[in-house]
């Protein structure tokens, strides 16, 4: 599995905006064959930062994804949407291998 974590920055003025523009691809993602785990929105501390996190079974299925996404006509709207009200200033991503199962400390022989 690889999980990819997008690191958002967004306009404060426009975070109703940038709420739908996370709805979508909450359904587009899963829509695509990932895993959609959600997108974290400013709370407290800074205004303007927000993350998403979604994964995919392997490296192979995220690529295969990207190329459908530009392909996609829902995708494209959503783009659109983030676009037209600039509602994303900057984002990046990077990708992780998530590790989901936890082992008792005895277990681990700590």
């Amino acid at each position: 599995m690889i999980s990819c974590t997008v690191r958002y920055e967004i306009d404060p003025d426009q975070l109703p905006a940038f709420e739908i523009y996370a709805k979508a691809w909450i359904h587009l993602v899963e829509k695509l064959g990932g895993t959609h785990h959600g997108y974290h929105m400013p709370h407290e501390g800074p205004n303007d930062i927000a993350y998403c996190h979604f994964s995919f079974a392997s490296l192979a299925d995220y690529e295969d994804y990207r190329t459908r996404m530009h392909e996609d006509p829902d995708c494209q709207r959503a783009y659109a949407h983030a676009r037209a009200t600039k509602c994303i200033r900057r984002y990046d991503r990077s990708f992780t291998k998530p590790l989901l199962a936890g082992v008792s400390v005895e277990a681990l022989g700590l």
